[in-house]
C-alpha cells in the first residue's frame, strides 16, 4: 500500500489546478491519477479558442491553455500516474486504481475527486428508430474530427444547443458539411450566448427552440430525422413533424458528471446537479474527500473550473495540516422555485469570515431581477440582473461582514425577486 497526504483523482483542469494550488500553499506529498495517456483531460480535443480569458487574459485554444497547467505541475515536479483507473474509493480514503503495472492500493489523508463530466447519449433520450450508423454525442465527433482526422458526416442536424454542439456545428462547417439545422427541446438555449452569435447566427445555421427529434430514419446510414414542435409539457406535437434529409444525427443533449466513485463511497449526491452535496470549503459528507470541477456542476467556462479547483486544493491543504478538526454544525442554502441549485450547499458554521462565493443556475430565463440572499430574515445581498437564463453560471460575491452574517444564521434563502 502507498501513502500520499493527497490524492487528486482526474488530471484535467480541474486536477491540476488543485494539485498546483495545494502544492504551493505547503502540500508537497501530492499525486495526481489520471485514466488517459496524458493530461489536460477533455481540452486536449478542444482546438477552438475561447479559453483563459479570465484566468490568463489572453485567448488560447484548449490545448494551450492545459499545456500552461501542466507546465505548472511539472516545474513543480508534482507525481503523476497515467494509463491509471480508478476503480473504487473507501469511505476512509482507500484507493484502489488499475494500472499498467496491476493493481494499485494508495491510502491518502485527503482526495480530491476532479472527475469532469461525460455525455448523456441515445439511450438517455428515448428516440424511435433504427440503430444505424451516423449518430454520435457532440464531443465524440469532436475526437473524431479533432484528434482523429475523420469526418462524421456531410449533412448533420444537431439535437440540443449546449456549448459543444454549438462548436461542433461551426467546426462541421469548417470541414465542408451542411449543417442543416440545430434542434433544441426547450425554448432557449442551455449554451452561451456567445456560441449561439460566433457558431450560428455568423454561419446561417437554423435554431429550432422548443423542437425536438422524434424519430431517425435509415437501415444502414442515417438517411433523414424527422422533427416536431413540443408543446409547454415538452410532449411532441405530432402533427408539426417535419422530415430533414441528413446522414449524421450529433446529439448536444447534456453532460453528466462522473461520480460512480463518489456513489460507491456513499457520498451524498444532489439530485439536481448530480454531483455531489458540498459545504463551502467544497468537501463532500465524506470527511477529507473533496469535489470540485464539471464532477460538482457543469460550469460555463473552464477558467470557472480551473478558479474552483484552486479553492478545493487550498482547502485540502488546510485539512490536511488541520491539528484539531473540530466538527462545525451546517446550515442548508434553500433556493425558491426561480434558482434550481447553489454550490455550495451548506455553510459551515465557523468563524471563517473570508469572502465567499456562492454559484447558481436559475431554472429559466428570467428579465429584470434581482438575485437576492436572505440571512435569517434580512437580506444580506441584493444585485439588479437584466436578464438571467440557465445557460450562464451566476455567481453572487460575498464580503467578510455578509459571510459573518451568513454563517451565523440559521436559514438562508437564495432567491429571485421580480422588478417590475
Amino acid at each position: 500500500m502507498e501513502n500520499y497526504n493527497l490524492v487528486i483523482i482526474g488530471g484535467g483542469p480541474a486536477g491540476l489546478a488543485a494539485a498546483i494550488s495545494a502544492y504551493d500553499k505547503g502540500e508537497k506529498n501530492i499525486l495526481i491519477l489520471e485514466r488517459e495517456n496524458k493530461l489536460g483531460g477533455i481540452l486536449n480535443q478542444c482546438i477552438h479558442n475561447g479559453f483563459g480569458l479570465h484566468t490568463f487574459n489572453e485567448e488560447l485554444t484548449g490545448p494551450e491553455y492545459a499545456y500552461r497547467f501542466i507546465e505548472e505541475v511539472e516545474k513543480r515536479h508534482i507525481k503523476y500516474m497515467l494509463n491509471t483507473t480508478v476503480i473504487n474509493l473507501s469511505k476512509d480514503k482507500e484507493i484502489r486504481a488499475l494500472s499498467e503495472d496491476g493493481l494499485l492500493i494508495i491510502k491518502a489523508k485527503a482526495i480530491i475527486l476532479a472527475c469532469g463530466c461525460r455525455e448523456r447519449p441515445r439511450g438517455g433520450i428515448n428516440i424511435a428508430g433504427s440503430r444505424c450508423a451516423g449518430i454520435y454525442s457532440a464531443g465524440t465527433a469532436q475526437k473524431l474530427v479533432n484528434i482523429d482526422g475523420f469526418m462524421p458526416g456531410k449533412e448533420v442536424v444537431i439535437l440540443g444547443s449546449g456549448d459543444i454542439g454549438l462548436i461542433m456545428a461551426r467546426r462541421m462547417v469548417f470541414e465542408g458539411a451542411k449543417v442543416k439545422a440545430v434542434v433544441e427541446l426547450l425554448p432557449y438555449s442551455s449554451g452561451l450566448n456567445r456560441n449561439i452569435v460566433q457558431c450560428l447566427n455568423d454561419f446561417n445555421i437554423p435554431l429550432l427552440f422548443s423542437h425536438t427529434v422524434v424519430e431517425i430514419k435509415g437501415k444502414d446510414r442515417v438517411e433523414s430525422v424527422i422533427i416536431a414542435e413540443v408543446d409547454e409539457r415538452l410532449n411532441p406535437k405530432m402533427d408539426t413533424c417535419e422530415e430533414i434529409k441528413c446522414d449524421t444525427l450529433l446529439l448536444s443533449v447534456g453532460l453528466l458528471p462522473e461520480n460512480e466513485l463518489a456513489r460507491g463511497a456513499d457520498v451524498n449526491i444532489s439530485r439536481i446537479t448530480r454531483g455531489a452535496v458540498v459545504d463551502d470549503s467544497l468537501m463532500t459528507s465524506i470527511d477529507g474527500v473533496f469535489e470540485c470541477g464539471n464532477v460538482l456542476h457543469v460550469h460555463d467556462l473552464v477558467d470557472y473550473v480551473s478558479e474552483e479547483a484552486k479553492e478545493a486544493g487550498i482547502k485540502a491543504y488546510e485539512y490536511i495540516n488541520s491539528k484539531a478538526k473540530k466538527v462545525y454544525p451546517k446550515t442548508e442554502i434553500e433556493t425558491d422555485s426561480l434558482v434550481r441549485y447553489t454550490v455550495p450547499e451548506l455553510i459551515i458554521n465557523n468563524e471563517d469570515y473570508n469572502p465567499l462565493t456562492i454559484k447558481l443556475r436559475v431554472s429559466n430565463v428570467f428579465k429584470k431581477v434581482r438575485l437576492e440572499v436572505k440571512a435569517d430574515d434580512e437580506v444580506i445581498f441584493s444585485k439588479a440582473r437584466p436578464v438571467v437564463a440557465p445557460g450562464e453560471m451566476e455567481k453572487i460575491d460575498l464580503k467578510e461582514d455578509q459571510v459573518k452574517k451568513l454563517r451565523s444564521s440559521k436559514h438562508i434563502l437564495v432567491y429571485l425577486k421580480k422588478v417590475e
